[in-house]
């Protein structure tokens, strides 16, 4: 588990004036889980920021609270969609003792090494998360996946094919394994695949206006015989 620590501090101010908090550097928040009643917090910007960058909603950390560490997770965080600023965080608590649930990225490893690029072929990341579940000691900051063992344009890696650590599941027992997380394709096939389609469309507008340009005269004519 990531040591990965942040101070916050109880706050009184809510509604419109946590405007105010804001333009003073913090971020409200809030603390809730567990027997304990939710919190109100704010917390420091930039730590704030460092922290949701490099826990995400995977990795547990640690709030220090009035001198009293609590151990919980990112649950939700709000961003300002112009400034692109965090503008409100929610935390959850969790026991070191139970087993909990989160997002975990997927990242592919040995990129570049693969007998499939060495044939100048690409290797797509289809799916780049997976929820899983873990005591948080447990709980790993990526899950990674192997790929150099991918070939020709047939090849993938579906979540039947992974390994999870030691004390890792699935956190839906149900999760479909067929899913596929990486596969290989040929650039100069698909380009190609491409092209015919755009060609099939032209020549289906092609003919859509040539069938019109009968149809326009031949009004033209019965118009002309009604007079």
């Amino acid at each position: 588990m990531n040591d990965i620590k942040l101070k916050v501090d109880l706050r009184e101010v809510t509604g419109k004036k946590v405007a105010i908090i804001r333009k003073q550097g913090f971020v409200p928040g809030v603390v809730y889980g567990g027997k304990d009643q939710p919190m109100l917090t704010q917390s420091d910007y930039n730590e704030t920021e460092k922290v949701v960058r490099k826990a995400g909603y995977h990795s547990p950390l640690y709030l220090e609270i009035d001198g009293k560490e609590k151990l919980a997770m990112v649950k939700n965080v709000a961003v300002d969609p112009v400034r692109r600023r965090l503008i409100n965080i929610e935390f959850h608590a969790i026991k070191a003792t139970d087993a909990v649930t989160a997002e975990a990225p997927i990242h592919l490893v040995g990129l570049g090494e693969s007998e499939a690029e060495k044939a100048s072929l690409v290797i797509s990341q289809v799916l780049e998360d997976v929820e899983i579940k873990a005591k948080p000691a447990d709980l790993p900051s990526a899950i990674e996946v192997d790929v150099t063992g991918l070939a020709g344009v047939e090849d993938k890696i579906t979540l039947g094919d992974i390994k999870l650590p030691e004390g890792v599941v699935f956190a839906d027992p149900e999760e479909d394994l067929h899913q596929v997380i990486a596969n290989v394709y040929d650039p100069a096939t698909e380009a190609a695949k491409l092209e015919a389609e755009e060609a099939e469309e032209e020549k289906a507008e092609a003919e859509g206006a040539a069938e019109e340009v009968p149809a326009e005269h031949g009004e033209e004519k019965m118009a002309e015989k009604a007079e």
